[in-house]
């Protein structure tokens, strides 16, 4: 039983990430009343441990910086990175209104947006792909703006900090390497280290903000600037329908269940189901072989907003290639017996880095985009009893560039070793036996990879032959920034597995966000946004910030047309 309606509101939003409040704030910018509940202790989503890019073709801030690109382009570019999934009427509007949503809310809000004119597509060569410009990342922000309420804010992912030290670019980490090489660099990070102790001492926590972290406090700031109540530790239980419409729902927080009505109507925004075992049983290839998947998305998104919308007659999407935006992650022994999980975003494009199966075999370009290789790994062990494959190194190329979670000199390698997280071989067939790689096959494939390393090419895959790929090589080794030989042991490995950055399949939903029924008509007060919401992209990933690009352009699309100014 539920208690009398305790609220009214216009809008009800349930989720705080990125879509959440992309909606909720462009709908209060509207004139709406409106609130928005959260079922974990925090507000910020997967947004707060993503990277905060956002991939929005065309935008303005890329082209301030002289970045050409055309609506054009980008739609040519999503036909063939879509194939038979393109969606005209969704990526037609997410064309349309993508620039218009970043300039809102440069304009009316806090939120800031740094322009990547150097960060490629991820398929740069295939038709209207560009070289940069479509990916645009968060300005940094000080979590001091929040007040009390950075006690609520979601921590960064702890995988992917140093001692809680969140990094904006690729050059902090470069002068956190070189501290013992250069005065420069030593001075920089004596100053960041020093600074991050007091943080520490003082809010527990960093406060100099970067990527996704940073993206999710300016969202959050902005709505607690127009008083938007963000209900955090309350959970939806139930949608309420009159007539077939969408009309409130039932939540569950400090104060028991209670009702909230919803004149104007309710949005899920509550992250997809990269938590839902029963559902990623279903649809995740390398789960239905049994093996277990680890997902560096928060505990909580377990697919709620998929089954209340279904419940009120929504359909969803099983049918994308992929259901998923897969990762290549690793296992982090944390301590007391906790884990954590480390996405390969950086590593993998090194020279010297190469990946193997079980087998013993490289089985694709290891520089191409996060999705392709743990698709590659994904297909690579069919019909074999684990999906693993393991990326390894020459000591030399280890402590230049570290591997996964382990950071390079001049950090201790037995931290990494001890925990069983680094593993390390005096030769190629002391780390195939003690990784269980094929030791004949590890041996041809160094050897007859080494042939072409010498000179900087990769005849078997091409790695480093984009833009994309050489974007996160090292400039500085040449002729390719991504390939060199691999050397001397001792050797290094690390075992990847594939994880997954957000769902892609989703409830069905038209060019409003609003949730379709069987029939594809509208369900009349109901809306999804977020990873909630089948993904535009096909079952693909094209770009740096494909979620995070269409998420608030459809946050954006929702609140409007709840205020009735839809065009």
């Amino acid at each position: 039983m539920t208690e009398a309606t305790s609220r009214t509101v216009d809008v009800l939003v349930i989720g705080s990430g990125a879509g959440g409040l992309s909606t909720a704030i462009t709908a209060k910018k509207a004139g709406l009343d409106v609130l928005v509940i959260e079922k974990e202790p925090y507000y910020g989503g997967t947004t707060a441990f993503s990277g905060g890019f956002l991939w929005v073709p065309n935008n303005s801030q890329s082209a301030a910086v002289g970045c050409i690109d055309s609506k054009e382009a980008a739609r040519t570019y999503l036909e063939r990175e879509t194939g038979n999934f393109y969606d005209a009427d969704r990526v037609e509007a997410f064309l349309d209104k993508g620039p218009e949503m970043l300039d809102f809310f440069e304009r009316e809000t806090d939120v800031r947006f740094l322009p990547s004119p150097a960060f490629p597509d991820y398929h740069p060569l295939q038709d209207g792909g560009v070289s940069g410009g479509r990916s645009i990342v968060a300005e940094p922000f000080d979590a001091a703006r929040l007040g009390k309420e950075v006690k609520r804010l979601r921590p960064p992912l702890r995988t992917i900090t140093f001692v809680g030290m969140m990094f904006n670019s690729g050059n902090e980490v470069k002068h956190f390497f070189n501290a013992t090489k250069s005065l420069t660099s030593a001075i920089y990070v004596a100053k960041r280290l020093a600074l991050h102790g007091y943080e520490l001492i003082r809010y527990q926590r960093g406060m100099r903000l970067t990527s996704g972290n940073a993206l999710a406090a300016r969202l959050a700031k902005s709505a607690f600037d127009l008083g938007i109540p963000i209900l955090t530790e309350t959970k939806a239980v139930e949608l309420l329908q009159t007539d077939g419409a969408v009309t409130g729902a039932v939540i569950e927080g400090a104060h028991g269940r209670q009702e909230i009505a919803a004149r104007r109507g309710v949005v899920v925004a509550c992250g997809g189901f990269p938590q839902d075992i029963v559902r990623r049983h279903a649809l995740f290839p390398h789960e239905q072989r049994g093996d277990t998947h680890l997902s560096p998305a928060p505990g909580g998104n377990t697919g709620d907003g998929l089954r209340m919308a279904e419940k009120a007659g929504g359909q969803f999407q099983s049918d994308l290639p992929n259901p998923a935006a897969w990762i290549p992650v690793s296992k982090v022994p944390l301590g007391k017996g906790k884990f954590g999980v480390f996405p390969h975003l950086i590593d993998r494009q090194k020279p010297g880095v190469i990946a193997v199966n079980r087998r013993g075999k490289r089985f694709c370009n290891e520089s191409d985009s996060y999705h392709d290789v743990a698709s590659a790994i994904i297909r690579t062990c069919e019909g074999e009893g684990e999906t693993a494959a393991w990326l390894l190194c020459d000591h030399k190329t280890y402590r230049k560039y570290g591997l996964g979670f382990a950071k390079a000199f001049p950090m201790p390698t037995s931290l990494y070793t001890r925990s069983g997280y680094l593993l390390r071989g005096k030769t190629l067939a002391d780390l195939a036996r003690i990784t269980g790689i094929d030791p004949k096959g590890l041996a041809e494939t160094v050897r007859t990879f080494n042939i072409g390393a010498e000179h900087g090419e990769d005849p078997e895959f091409g790695k480093g032959g984009n833009l994309y790929n050489r974007y996160l090589g090292d400039p500085d080794h040449q002729p390719n920034p991504c390939v060199a030989p691999v050397g001397k042991g001792p050797y290094y490995a690390v075992k990847v597995t594939p994880g997954d950055l957000g769902t892609f399949d989703g409830i069905r939903t038209d060019r409003y966000a609003r949730v379709r029924d069987a029939r594809g008509d509208p369900i009349p007060g109901l809306y999804a946004v977020g990873n909630d919401a089948a993904s535009i992209m096909g079952g693909n990933y094209p770009g740096g910030g494909i979620t995070l690009g269409p998420i608030m352009t459809f946050g954006y699309i929702a609140g409007r047309h709840l205020a009735g100014q839809a065009d």
